[in-house]
């Protein structure tokens, strides 16, 4: 019956409702995600200490390259099975997922020690200095050198789990350990319960990141000989075609994401010149703006299984119809977003924290960012639909475009043209210039791949 329910989804259901079904909860999902990430920055911000709300802000870019190994194995993985899913060659799903699910493992645990190793280096990196070293080192303890095995285990069993149509149950066990994320939050950084400032974040998130793990191993229990997800060590081998398979869609995925660590890793030194308070403000403006790029980024991982499976089951019209769908969706939401974080950006900030240098700086930078929305919508669903049809050469090309050939570029660019205000529209430069060149790519994958007449 099961299977039933999932043919049914991937051949059959009406493109809005494929899509209401796949993409829905993934955008809850984030949400929530986006929200579990706000809530550190906001309670930090109920201390007035912009010292400790800056040690969070430094932290971002070793947090966001946790998903250099989800995009490797969970990326790549999802893509495979739901490809194979689309063949019927389900030997080959369980085989991918138990490939994926380990080396996920071994290389959230190989991040933890190696960032543990080298934290003085990386602390330097990241632009901590002696006023925020210690904030942040207390903030990436938890989340990162005990944290990181669980944060990214968590993220590539919810793609796993996604990947043969069970979108809701992913974005539950997803969910499940951000919502306790924001129950904590409180009870561990503000005095009145543990008071420990951005370290009690930190193990807020820890905490939630081993729960959210538990509730996938329970549900591939329960559902054990009734999904294809497998997690069994006798089913992790190195065949060459597993390894080709996910790497082949999986590096290009993880190169991008490095390159985004690498962006906001200057941005965050540029910031840092001109003291706490912008940095500080800085962060809370990429909180703000995570909210519709992460919505954004869910709807765009939401469909790549119902794009994967058409396209291996050779229903092409299907997944075109799906891509458009997508496109007529998003970019109004997007409009709309723009137009809101623009007139209410003040507003916005001041919810995060009273103090009118951080409201001044905020403001601007989230004025910036916000303009590169819906530019950032095609890029995001193009990429997506290269990693779902499996050329991840085009996806690994378009990462080098949009951070080393344009984005940094232009903070370097902007930096010096009009420092610290311009650094946020950087983004905006680069992906006007990588929306034009991801419908010219589309394009050509449209008629590259024509539909193909039903018999």
């Amino acid at each position: 019956m099961e299977n039933e329910q999932r043919l049914e989804l991937f051949e059959s259901a009406p493109i809005p409702s494929a899509v209401a079904k796949l993409a829905v909860p993934m955008i809850f999902s984030s949400l929530v995600m986006v929200l579990y990430n706000m809530a550190d920055t906001y309670f930090v911000g109920m201390l007035g200490d912009p010292v400790e709300n800056a040690g969070v802000a430094l932290a971002a870019p070793v947090l966001l390259a946790f998903n250099a190994v989800n995009n490797l194995f969970g990326v790549g993985a999802s893509s495979m099975m739901s490809r194979a899913l689309g063949r019927k060659d389900h030997e080959q799903v369980s085989e991918s997922s138990a490939f994926g699910f380990y080396c996920s493992l071994i290389g959230g645990l190989l991040f933890g020690l190696a960032c543990t190793v080298g934290k003085g280096p990386l602390l330097s990196l990241i632009g901590a200095d002696d006023v925020t070293r210690a904030a942040t080192e207390g903030y990436m303890f938890w989340t990162v050198s005990l944290g990181a095995a669980p944060a990214i285990l968590n993220v590539v069993l919810a793609y796993l789990v996604r990947s043969e149509g069970a979108a809701m149950h992913a974005s539950i066990g997803t969910m499940s350990g951000c919502i306790l994320n924001i129950i904590l939050d409180p009870i561990f950084i503000l005095p009145w319960g543990l008071g420990m400032g951005a370290a009690g974040a930190g193990l807020a998130t820890f905490l939630s990141n081993c729960v959210a793990c538990l509730y996938f191993f329970i549900l591939l229990y329960a559902k054990r000989g009734h999904t294809f997800v497998c997690i069994n060590p006798k089913k992790f081998r190195l065949k060459r075609n597993i390894i080709i398979g996910v790497c082949g869609v999986g590096i290009p995925a993880s190169i991008q994401n490095l390159l985004n660590v690498t962006g906001m890793t200057i941005l965050n030194n540029f910031t840092a010149v001109h003291g706490a308070d912008a940095v500080a403000a800085m962060g809370i403006a990429y909180k703000l703006y995570m909210v519709p790029m992460q919505v954004t980024l869910g709807f765009s991982q939401g469909i790549m299984p119902l794009v994967s499976y058409t396209f291996a089951s050779g229903n092409r019209k299907r997944m075109k119809a799906t891509i458009r769908f997508a496109f007529k969706v998003m970019l109004p939401v997007l409009a709309v977003v723009t137009l809101i974080y623009w007139g209410g950006a003040d507003l916005l900030i001041r919810l995060f924290m009273h103090n009118d240098a951080i409201i001044h700086y905020g403001s601007a930078f989230l004025r910036g960012f916000s303009l590169a929305l819906m530019f950032l919508c095609v890029d995001f669903v193009t990429v997506g639909v290269f990693q779902a049809i499996g050329v991840g050469k085009y996806a690994l090309v378009f990462a080098i475009l949009r951070k080393i050939v344009l984005e940094i570029p232009a903070l370097f660019l902007m930096n010096a043209l009009f420092p610290p205000y311009g650094l946020s529209y950087a983004q905006f430069i680069a992906e006007v210039i990588l929306s034009v060149c991801a419908v010219i790519m589309l394009r050509h994958i449209f008629r590259k791949y024509p539909d193909i007449p039903e018999k």
